[in-house]
């Protein structure tokens, strides 16, 4: 049924009367989005949920089914909701609302019942991978802020598993800047799998009377002498970084004044030597790890404050003190220059200028203009911390951050930060200090100025912060660009970015019929390449009895052999490690979500959701995913077969720092499953680090023989989700097992506790420790051995000793 759309309101049976403001684009938009998938392209502002809201009316009326509305944070999702709610006729308890915060099981209930489902990705994806929820009856699926569909992205796994499972599926995505050029922006619509673009910018005749003018401005500030004279001290180093790497022949740069680029190029350079395993390779690389926190705290002295920049350099200190330090922290903070601009960061007690720039100008417009509202950005959490306790002596200022603790600073729940939008919306204080986390798509109130602490270098951050303002009035941007900085560079930028986008998003919409074909086409095309190269093996196959590869035979027999060594003795164990299982499940065996008997099943742990092997396998034929909070194990494969996943960099933390989770983790998964299993994942083992190859030698011999252990390398996520599909394969099916979690981690010895507390003493490792237990014989004798005491340990030499003595006996300064 059709839109009514006569009326200063428009009409239809799903949507409250008199709610939504009859505005013609919003309406051909709607229209548009309708009939196929569809990105849908509108300035911040004009009312893109809307939109999205009316295609939802119109699917669930004409069609049934449900409906899910993504959006990347969660007041977002809160506020999507509250509109949801007060705009559709459907019952409030059936619009539900999906973010961490609610637990799973309660998740699977609600979806089955819900006609409209708001949520982060996450969330859903964790939920799809876990075959909690099914989105067979799903009818409309709606991406908000859609230029986030790249890379890993979360948007791009539900969008090809909404394509695949939904019966009848139909996609609108929606975002003010769904890239930074065309090729962005198309790689945005295939991986959202979209056949349609439909444009709107505020040279439309319908949507200019809905916008105002936005005054950008850029205010030009001189740093301190003092500031200067930091940030050309440590640009000398990277000038001398640099002369190194041009010895090695990787660059010919000479200025520190590097782009990212330049610096992907180098390091591509240095790749190639190590993989000629030329030594020159591995010194290139930690000069080029030198020079990237170089960059790092230049940007802070520059474009933030000296503060961060103390904070920065002592991190830097504390990292090059840790045992394993890089050559490349310990050389950096024994630099005469680098330690020289350290003394001046810490005897420098101004703020930066911008500081007093940002005061002026809020006065200007909240007392001199009359204005009401001011919106701040920074991209550092420290700085809007620091800039709320700057200008909360003249305003009532109040931060708006993410959620998570960064770096000692608190993040803010999701009720602080829906009950601060509230408090501004409603007047209650005049300026509100944010990070990128209101950027967006919230609907913050109209204010009369946004306010650039440091510009941002894209241009689709930077359209949707210029978004909170020139809404119902004229308004105001002001950037603030610290001369001779990065902060130019970054300004400049985003503004050649966003000229750009204009004119790609002008063009996308004079040719939005070529470029829906090209879309089509291309899905096609790849169809048709990945159903013909299938085909064409299995074929090939069944023709010849064998790969075309030499020795393919032997190999695929190997792969399907069955599995009868040492059955009996595996089943007594697994037996009494089910009798000692309560998690729930009828004799520990987890329930198969899937419809498929025949489905193999791999469980993985909840936090394996970092990497994208659990939604890799998900979507693979045969195979059903379920989450669980593990125990034991990372992924259990069956039974007798849980295993522990590890990176390089993991496998050799354990070694070089003070952490034995490692051992501790296998230890557990050998005390509670037969066959225990270690995949360490990429990279190159014995080269990676400066760690010596016995040490590695031995870790990997206590593995096999101390704890029994399986162990095998993958050069990759997408290689290791092959070998669990292979080692579930043969144990499900070949061997007739099903799959049992169960066992739990084993508390800490005394002895173990003991080598826990000294090991964290300084970040020494667990040999260390044992050997200074041994020594002293109990941790209290350790804490109190002077520092010629302790000289007498093997392996603990001076700086350890110092380092020591410092943690135990300094005095404690929080």
């Amino acid at each position: 049924m059709a839109t009514t759309v006569d009326g200063e309101h428009l009409e239809h049976p799903l949507v409250t009367d008199g709610f939504l403001e009859n505005r013609r684009y919003q309406v051909e938009l709607a229209d548009t989005a309708s009939r196929d998938h569809t990105l849908v392209c509108l300035p911040t502002g004009l009312g893109k949920t809307a939109v999205s809201l009316l295609v939802t009316a119109r699917r669930l009326h004409d069609v049934g089914g449900k409906s899910l509305l993504l959006a990347p944070t969660k007041p977002l999702v809160q506020q999507h909701a509250e509109f949801y709610r007060e705009a559709l006729t459907v019952p409030d308890d059936e619009i539900v609302v999906f973010t961490g915060e609610v637990r799973p099981d309660d998740r699977a209930a609600l979806f089955e019942d819900a006609t409209v489902v708001i949520a982060t990705p996450q969330v859903v994806e964790n939920d799809l991978v876990g075959n909690r929820i099914d989105l067979t009856r799903v009818t409309h699926c709606t991406f908000d802020e859609c230029h986030r569909a790249t890379g890993d992205y979360a948007y791009n796994y539900i969008a090809d598993r909404y394509h695949a499972d939904a019966a009848d599926p139909l996609v609108t995505a929606m975002s003010a800047s769904p890239g930074d050029d065309e090729e962005g922006i198309l790689q945005v619509c295939e991986n959202l799998g979209l056949s349609e673009v439909a444009v709107m910018t505020e040279d439309d005749a319908d949507v200019a009377e809905y916008t105002h003018d936005t005054d950008v401005d850029w205010k030009r500030i001189d740093l301190p002498e003092v500031v200067v004279e930091i940030r050309d001290g440590i640009n000398e180093v990277v000038a001398d970084r640099l002369d190194q790497l041009r010895e090695l022949g990787v660059t010919n740069k000479s200025s520190p004044d590097l782009s990212e680029r330049d610096i992907q190029g180098m390091q591509a350079e240095l790749r190639k030597l190590m993989n000629n395993d030329q030594s020159e390779g591995y010194q290139g690389m930690s000069l080029l790890a030198e020079i990237r926190k170089l960059r790092t705290a230049v940007t802070y002295v520059e474009t933030q404050s000296v503060e961060s920049l103390r904070r920065y350099f002592e991190r830097l200190k504390e990292a090059a003190r840790s045992s394993g330090a890089s050559k490349a922290d310990q050389r950096l903070v024994s630099e005469p220059k680098i330690r020289e601009a350290m003394r001046k960061a810490e005897s420098y007690d101004d703020l930066h200028p911008k500081f007093r720039r940002t005061r002026m100008l809020l006065a200007e417009t909240l007392g001199i203009e009359n204005g009401e509202r001011v919106i701040v950005f920074t991209e550092s959490r420290d700085t809007a911390e620091t800039l709320v306790d700057f200008l909360s002596d003249h305003f009532t200022t109040q931060k708006f951050v993410g959620q998570s603790d960064t770096d000692g600073s608190e993040g803010m729940t999701q009720t602080e930060q829906q009950e601060t939008l509230e408090r501004f919306r409603n007047g209650e204080f005049e300026v509100l200090v944010s990070t990128s986390v209101a950027e967006e798509g919230l609907d913050v109130p109209e204010v009369d100025l946004v306010l650039f602490y440091e510009p941002v270098p894209t241009a689709i951050r930077a359209i949707q912060r210029k978004g909170r303002t020139g809404r119902q009035a004229e308004g105001r941007v002001v950037v603030l660009l610290a001369n001779d900085t990065r902060d130019e560079a970054y300004f400049w930028k985003a503004r050649n970015d966003q000229k750009r986008m204009a004119k790609e998003l002008d063009e996308l919409k004079s040719v939005a019929g070529e470029l829906s074909a090209e879309l089509d086409q291309t899905g096609l095309d790849d169809y048709e390449d990945s159903e013909g190269d299938a085909s064409g093996t299995a074929t090939e196959t069944a023709a010849n009895g064998t790969s075309a590869d030499d020795g393919q035979a032997g190999l695929d027999a190997f792969a399907g052999q069955d599995m009868t060594a040492s059955e009996s003795g595996d089943a007594e164990a697994t037996e009494a490690d089910a009798a000692d299982d309560d998690d729930g499940e009828s004799d520990g065996v987890v329930a198969k979500a899937g419809s498929d008997a025949d489905d193999i099943e791999i469980v993985a742990d909840q936090r394996e959701l970092d990497s994208t092997i659990a939604r890799d396998l998900s979507t693979r034929d045969g195979v059903e995913t379920r989450l669980e909070t593990l125990a034991v194990g990372d992924y259990v494969l069956s039974d007798r077969v849980a295993v522990e996943r590890k990176t390089v960099s993991d496998f050799l933390d354990t070694l070089t720092g003070g952490d034995r989770s490692m051992f501790e983790q296998v230890g557990d998964a050998a005390r509670n499953y037969a066959r225990p299993v270690v995949v360490i994942e990429g990279g190159d083992l014995y080269g990676e680090r400066n760690v010596h190859a016995k040490s590695i030698n031995g870790a990997l011999a206590s593995l096999a023989v101390d704890f029994g252990a399986s162990v095998l390398r993958t050069d990759d996520q997408d290689e290791t989700a092959d070998l669990l599909e292979t080692i579930a394969t043969r144990e499900q099916d070949d061997g007739d097992r099903t799959v049992s979690v169960h066992g739990e981690k084993q508390a800490k010895t005394v002895a173990e506790q003991q080598e826990y507390v000294v090991a964290s003493v300084a970040e020494v490792g667990p040999v260390t420790a044992r050997s200074l237990l041994e020594q002293f014989g109990s941790v209290e004798a350790v804490m109190t051995a002077t520092h010629d005491e302790l000289l007498d340990v093997d392996g603990i030499g001076e700086v350890t000793a110092e380092r020591i003595r410092s943690v135990v006996g300094g005095t404690y300064d929080p």
